[in-house]
């Protein structure tokens, strides 16, 4: 980290409301060069409001922003870009149909008369790339990148821009273990170049790898800063949230009943060969394994999203064949996704429609009528998920991750499912939504559901899960019972080790 006692960015004071809801109030924060600084707080917390008006998209109602000890007023995003602030967001919004190297420079070619400069544009992007020692053929279309590729692209357009301020917001949300490593290596590479780094994340793993330094924000104020070397996770907890929250991962105390779900020689031509496992009545069984493993694509087939799969499945003792999810749900399955954003809900539609979809046979037929069940199936599971928002005719889209998810449960929930499988239920979600849906999940297995968890987030399956399915290149390695699973197990199996435990029966 640069020594540099002056704050290359100094927010003081800033304030910013909408339609008298105060979205921000009285917040400050600053960031040195060659500094990575974690911005941090549950959502709703403030944290995108302040990125947006970092960036121009806003500008605060109160306050003042300074550059390089220079008072600064961004009119628009261009303006923020102009004096060197850029931010990578977890959802890439880039021109798929264009080039790595044209996205790159979009709106500012260089030129060769009246001309654009396509060689040099290519061999500046070439530069970029070997810079970031990424490599990256900048002809390719990014409509065909992996998200990781397509991070790498808006971090090289920050370069060829000379950031100052580069803001990473979620920026491995959707990344495998390989490519996290390979995005902290590029980290470490602005850092050295003096580069300030504003970096979101709800990973605490994360954050004490990459910051030096952290922000805390809570309803929109600023609550601390200080180094990450004088905090420990706990405390940072507390502060985030207001309280200490004493167990993360609260265990139903349930005892699982006889076996619902039976799953025996399940096979897919190119993603999984012969799936077997169990599910008992009130138990949660975890899914565990490195990125490409199969979970997800073994739970995608019993939803019936893969007409490719073959085996034998038994529900209730009796087999069933399931060719739709409309079949799936008709047998009392329910597949929460991992992509709430394009699979799991309608994000232009109200909550209120989006939790009552799946459920439309089931409400009356008449206008009056049918708005007050929908109205009343709809308040239940947002009071039972704790959702915040401001109604229920509020679109999906205007909600944080952590209550995007929420709404998505809500809306499986509303089928009165006997399995529920949840793929990756908190990724992307705040630490206080997390408790929530835990609290959640218990609950559901109290009252005799089974749940299927899938995760990549060991202290989740470990904390959560009654017994624990490792799987690797599409079989299953291992299941072990809770009392018998242990960090080193679990992960010595997920990469394909020998199993250290003799397998539970």
């Amino acid at each position: 980290m640069h020594n540099n006692t002056n704050p290359v960015l100094q927010l003081t004071g800033i304030c910013k409301r909408f339609a008298g809801i105060v979205a921000l109030n009285n917040v400050a924060l600053s960031v040195r060069a060659g500094e990575v600084m974690a911005l941090i707080g549950e959502n709703g917390a403030g944290k995108s409001t302040l990125v947006k008006t970092l960036t121009g998209i806003y500008q605060p109602d109160q306050g003042s922003i300074e550059l390089a000890g220079q008072p600064v007023v961004f009119a628009n995003a261009q303006d923020a870009m102009r004096a060197g602030i850029t931010a990578v967001h977890q959802e890439t919004v880039m021109f798929d149909e264009l080039t790595v190297a044209e996205n790159i420079y979009v709106g500012r070619h260089p030129s060769k008369g009246a001309r654009i400069d396509w060689a040099r544009i290519e061999a500046e992007a070439e530069k970029l790339f070997a810079r970031l020692e990424v490599t990256l053929p900048v002809r390719a279309r990014v409509k065909d990148l992996s998200v990781a590729q397509r991070h790498f692209v808006e971090i090289a357009r920050a370069l060829s821009q000379d950031a100052r301020v580069v803001i990473l917001d979620e920026p491995t949300a959707s990344l495998s273990q390989r490519e996290i490593h390979e995005l902290y290596r590029i980290i470490g590479q602005l850092r050295a170049a003096g580069t300030a780094i504003i970096f979101i994340s709800h990973k605490f793993d994360e954050i004490f790898t990459v910051a030096d330094r952290y922000t805390v924000l809570r309803d929109g104020q600023f609550i601390a800063e200080g180094r990450m070397a004088d905090i420990t996770e706990p405390e940072l907890v507390s502060l985030m949230v207001g309280r200490t929250v004493k167990q993360a991962y609260p265990k139903a105390d349930v005892t699982p009943g006889e076996v619902l779900l039976e799953v025996s020689g399940y096979n897919h031509p190119t993603e999984f060969s012969d799936v077997s496992f169990t599910l008992r009545q009130g138990e949660i069984l975890g899914f565990y394994g490195l990125v490409g493993a199969g979970r997800s694509e073994v739970m995608q087939a019993l939803f019936g999203l893969s007409s490719s799969a073959n085996g034998t499945i038994k529900l209730g003792g009796k087999e069933i064949i399931i060719s739709s999810p409309a079949g799936a749900i008709r047998q009392g399955i329910a597949y929460v996704p991992e992509d709430r954003q394009h699979q799991g809900a309608h994000l232009s539609l109200p909550i209120m429609h989006n939790i009552t979809l799946p459920v439309l046979s089931r409400v009356g037929f008449f206008l009056r009528g049918r708005r007050a069940q929908e109205q009343a199936i709809a308040r239940h599971y947002a009071e039972q998920l704790e959702l915040k928002a401001t109604h229920l005719m509020q679109n999906v889209s205007e909600l944080s991750g952590g209550n995007q998810q929420k709404v998505v449960l809500g809306k499986w929930l509303a089928t009165n499912p006997k399995v529920i499988i949840l793929d990756e239920p908190t990724k992307g979600i705040d630490i206080g939504s997390k408790a929530a849906v835990h609290r959640f999940i218990g609950e559901l297995v109290a009252k005799g559901l089974s749940v299927i968890l899938v995760s990549s987030e060991l202290p989740e399956v470990m904390g959560l899960a009654d017994r624990i399915v490792v799987m690797h290149q599409g079989r299953i390695e291992h299941i072990y019972d809770r009392a018998d699973a242990t960090p080193e197990n679990i992960v010595a199996a997920a990469s394909g080790s020998a199993p250290l435990l003799e397998e539970a029966a």
